[in-house]
């Protein structure tokens, strides 16, 4: 059986066998976070993860295929992913873990949830994708890999001062690892598109509270279907961020970091 195996990547410490991914660690809180990145760049999340780690020790794989982590060709889907995560908790022997999914993560983080929520105690999901609230031609989620690079830095960002800008003119390592993160994200979410058609019957399954994050300007997917998938899942609330785009936890880390920590008191 494959087992999920976590290389620290500051300090290069292995952790068994098996798949092999880069960890970022901050924090030494007693309360764990676990947070699964979206597919942007993961150097852009540090101050959220540095403010995180101000109430919780805070675990941050970076996902088969994405920045430096390599993806075994058996790992192709979603749902590999959300056993991979779980396995790992299972061997851990962590509990009471607040559990974090970024946009692409958030994905995750259902796909966990709706499996097993017996070592999650708390479940965020940040402008996450993953479910289809609406008809088959509704179109939920804009095409990432169809708008050009330029376009996507106006509906990802309230503020395009976050953004990358040119890649002309970019940092050519920054520039290879968006490229790698978007090929990883086309063999996870291609087709169907950034959803699980089977995923929104399955809801009903998470059992933990469950609070749903929203930056108000995202231009990727609208808040209205964060009210959606919110309504959709037990008990969960929403909040609303403002002043921010898709990624809220970039734009306004402190804000994002500290409605997470008073959640899960």
């Amino acid at each position: 059986m494959q087992t999920l195996d976590l290389v620290d990547a500051h300090s290069g410490v292995e952790f068994g066998n098996g798949v092999r991914l880069d960890v970022r660690r901050d924090g030494t809180g007693e309360r764990t976070a676990l947070v699964l990145p979206g597919a942007e760049r993961a150097v852009e999340d540090g101050r959220f993860l540095e403010a995180l780690a101000e109430d919780f020790a805070v675990v941050t794989p970076s996902h088969p295929g994405f920045s430096r982590s390599p993806r075994p060709d058996w790992c192709s889907s979603v749902d590999d992913l959300a056993y991979l995560y779980l396995d790992w908790l299972d061997r851990s022997e962590l509990t009471d873990v607040t559990l974090v999914g970024l946009q692409f993560g958030g994905w995750v983080a259902l796909e966990m949830a709706v499996r097993s929520c017996a070592r999650i105690s708390r479940l965020v999901l940040v402008d996450s994708v993953g479910v289809k609230l609406g008809g088959p031609l509704d179109r939920e989620v804009v095409d990432l890999f169809a708008t050009p690079h330029a376009e996507l830095d106006k509906i990802i960002y309230a503020d395009r001062a976050h953004a990358l800008g040119d890649l002309a003119l970019a940092p050519v390592d920054d520039v290879l690892e968006l490229a790698r993160n978007e090929e990883a994200l086309v063999t996870y979410g291609w087709q169907p598109y950034l959803h699980n058609p089977r995923l929104l019957n399955w809801l009903w399954r998470i059992t933990v509270p469950t609070t749903v994050v929203w930056g108000d300007s995202d231009g990727v997917v609208v808040p209205d279907y964060g009210r959606g998938l919110a309504a959709r899942i037990p008990g969960a609330s929403f909040d609303l961020i403002d002043r921010a785009g898709h990624r809220p936890q970039v734009e306004r880390p402190h804000d994002v970091a500290r409605l997470i920590a008073k959640f899960a008191v």
